[in-house]
Parts: structure tokens; C-alpha cells; sequence
């Protein structure tokens, strides 16, 4: 969502006190619930609010800070805060305050608001950059901010997309970019600390390759199951010309996997323009039986409610017969 579009959706108290709406009605609002307030003074219509996914609501609340102008110009968007700038994932986390660095070195972060974290850090030039008109940290330190403070499915699923935007174009691999992006976050973790061995663990598993965080969470489960890594977005050469690409290479158990995201079949923008649910069904199975048959693999699909933890997953490969080799 664009930083345009979310400023179009806030309204401030001044803004609502020129439509005549009075600050009693604003509080009466708030409190009964056909408005929610997202920064001080700040408000978003109540069905927008619901209707938002959490990256669209943290980004409400970093359009309404950045209007407000919090703590001086001196500080940037950071950590969650800046990863929506980057159109990010923020998978299995809602941040509730705004994110913001700078200024003192002693690492502390302060609850300045209830709405507002300041990581009181230096954040130098190299490491800043600006998103629609919004300053924040560049990708690389916000993702390296990010894998410190998150769980392994919010860090991995937010570095494969960083790793994505940099490297993945038209079905293609870009190792050599995806490489110097591993290398800048890296260099930007520092030596020991809260987070930092798992941040390195996480930065050593992603790939830009992963198309969604629910790949991103399929993958560090089969291999917290005990399966090889798995090879991601596998060319099969299709019937004429062209590629078919499976989600998952299985190579240790001989299957192909495929992780199927609902908006692949209710969304009409990830089906195109004039195509229907059931015309996208009937391609995935021409798909998938054109895989099975001129492979001599096994193929497996799971969804959204077979990741919630690795032992669903676990549970939905066992019904197709397929276990971990250690």
C-alpha cells in the first residue's frame, strides 16, 4: 500500500473539528468504536481499520507519526516501522508502537509514548534512505534490525522478501545481488548480543527465491523436521515451451511440495484480469498432473492451516506418505 493512499485514509482532530464533528463526538467516536485512534490526534475510520492487513495498519501509524513529526527531524523510521516503508512482511507480528532511531549510542530503547519506541542508537548516512517522501534505515540495516528482536518466522519471512525485491526478476536468480544484500546485513549485526545468533541463523537460511511468507515458514519447518533444504521455485520444462516452477524440491524424499496461498484463487489481482476461481483450479491441475507425470514425483500441497506450527506440517506430509529421512 502506498504512503499516498494510507495519508488519504487519516483524518487528524483538526481535520474532523473543520468537518464540524466537535471533540466531544471525537472521544464518543473513539470510545464506541466507529473510530480508532492510531497516533495522538490521529484517526482512521473503524471499518478501514478492520479491513487492513498489519502492515497497512503499522503503516498508518508511521504516516500519522511522520505527520506529527515526532521527536524532531533528527530521527528515522526503523526496525518494524521502516520494514513497511520497504513494503515488507511483518509475518505473525503487530508492532503497537512506531519505531524510531537515532542520536545517543547507548543502544537503550525508550518507550518516549505509549505509541512510540526510540532506540536511542546512531544511525549513520549510509544507513538511511527514504521511502515515498519518509525517512528511514536502508533495507540492510532494517532487516538486520528486524532478525535481532523477531521470532524465526517473522525474520525469515521478512529477509526472503528483502532478498526478493534485490535479486528475484521474471523467474531469474540474481545470486551475485542476493549475496552482497546477505553480506550488508551481516556486516551491520554486530558482534554478540540479544538476538544476534539467531539473526546469523535466519540470515544463513534465507532466499529471495521463497514468494510469500507462508514459503518462507514451509521452509524452515521441513528442515526443523529434518529434511534437506530444499531447492525453491524448481524449473520444470512445461508442455511446448516454457517452465512450470514447483514451490519445493523434496530431493531427499523424492516429491515435489506446493504451498498454496489463498489469494492465488480468491484474489482477482493474483488471478488476472477476467479469470475465474474455477479456470485457475483446472490450470493447477493441468499443472500439477503434467509435473507428476513427466517427473515420477509425488507432489504435496499444503496451506495457511498446515503451518501453523511445524508439526501440522508435519501431519500433512504424513498423510501423503512422506517422512522425514532423519
Amino acid at each position: 500500500m502506498l504512503v499516498s493512499e494510507v495519508r488519504a485514509c487519516l483524518a487528524s482532530r483538526d481535520d474532523l473539528e473543520r468537518r464540524g464533528t466537535s471533540t466531544r463526538e471525537i472521544a464518543a467516536a473513539a470510545r464506541g468504536g466507529s473510530l480508532v485512534r492510531v497516533d495522538r490526534g490521529w484517526y482512521v475510520d473503524a471499518e478501514r481499520w478492520r479491513a487492513a492487513h498489519t502492515e497497512e495498519r503499522h503503516l498508518l501509524r508511521v504516516v500519522a507519526a511522520e505527520e506529527r513529526r515526532i521527536g524532531g527531524s533528527e530521527l528515522v523510521f526503523s526496525h518494524a516501522s521502516a520494514a513497511v516503508l520497504w513494503e515488507l512482511p511483518l509475518f505473525r507480528s503487530a508492532p503497537h508502537r512506531v519505531h524510531l532511531s537515532g542520536r545517543a549510542a547507548s543502544g537503550h530503547v525508550r518507550a518516549s509514548e505509549p505509541l512510540v519506541a526510540r532506540h536511542e542508537v546512531v544511525v549513520p548516512a549510509r544507513d538511511t534512505a527514504v521511502r515515498q517522501g519518509i525517512t528511514c534505515t536502508g533495507l540492510a540495516r532494517t532487516v538486520a534490525d528486524v532478525l535481532r528482536a523477531a521470532s524465526f518466522e517473522t525474520g525469515l519471512s521478512l529477509a526472503d522478501a528483502a532478498l526478493h525485491r534485490t535479486a528475484w526478476s521474471r523467474n531469474h536468480y540474481d545470486e551475485d545481488a542476493a549475496e552482497d544484500l546477505r553480506r550488508d546485513v551481516a556486516d551491520r549485526l554486530p558482534r554478540g548480543g540479544r538476538g544476534v545468533r539467531r539473526a546469523r541463523r535466519v540470515l544463513e537460511l534465507a532466499d529471495g527465491r521463497a514468494a510469500s511468507p507462508g514459503e518462507s515458514v514451509s521452509r524452515l519447518y521441513l528442515v526443523d523436521l529434518g529434511f534437506a533444504v530444499p531447492r525453491l521455485q524448481v524449473p520444470i520444462a512445461a508442455p511446448g515451451r516454457g517452465f512450470f516452477y514447483a514451490d519445493f524440491g523434496l530431493d531427499d524424499v523424492d516429491a515435489w511440495g506446493e504451498y498454496d496461498g489463498e489469494g492465488k484463487y480468491t484474489d482477482p489481482a493474483m488471478r488476472g484480469a477476467g479469470v475465474d476461481i474455477e479456470q485457475v483450479v483446472l490450470e493447477e491441475k493441468r499443472r500439477e498432473d503434467w509435473i507428476r507425470g513427466t517427473t515420477g514425483r509425488r507432489v504435496v500441497r499444503w496451506g495457511k492451516a498446515n503451518i501453523v506450527t511445524a508439526a501440522h506440517l508435519a501431519t500433512r506430509l504424513r498423510a501423503f506418505g512422506i517422512h522425514p529421512p532423519r
